[in-house]
């Protein structure tokens, strides 16, 4: 079977599939028309900016470091949501089904007994850790 189309010769087919190489293989030269460069921005706008509204604020909540973020979040993947609320005993079983490591496990245990808690940054805070003292 021949390659190419009816409504030409295999010349013109050659000729359009090498200008439109660029395009379709990403080559150099294949999108970077100078036309599709975007426009600087005017007198009276702003310039362009990493945050929006020069916003910026880090990733952690106030009050915390995004070091304790990262470990209550860690204590908290092993703490399901239907676990809480819960005492201490509770929270460590459901942590042991969650193959908790140790560290999480160790934490736990030093949790105040008879004490119920409603959420991880409750656990978190009777843990002697700081949580956010303002929220977005």
């Amino acid at each position: 079977m021949e390659r190419g189309n009816s409504k030409h010769g295999p010349r013109l087919d050659e000729q359009m599939d090498r200008e439109v190489q660029g395009t379709v293989q990403g080559a150099v030269g294949g999108r970077a028309e100078e036309w599709r460069d975007p426009e600087p921005a005017g007198e009276d706008q702003p310039g362009l900016t990493r945050a929006p509204s020069n916003d910026t604020r880090s990733g952690a909540p106030q009050g915390m470091t995004s070091e304790e973020v990262e470990q209550r979040s860690r204590l908290g993947r092993f703490i399901p949501l239907s676990a809480l609320p819960g005492d201490r005993d509770g929270l460590r079983r459901s942590a042991e089904e969650n193959e908790a490591p140790d560290e999480v496990l160790a934490q736990l245990d030093r949790l105040p007994p008879g004490t119920q808690f409603q959420t991880v940054s409750e656990v978190w805070a009777a843990l002697g850790h700081a949580n956010e003292t303002h929220r977005w």
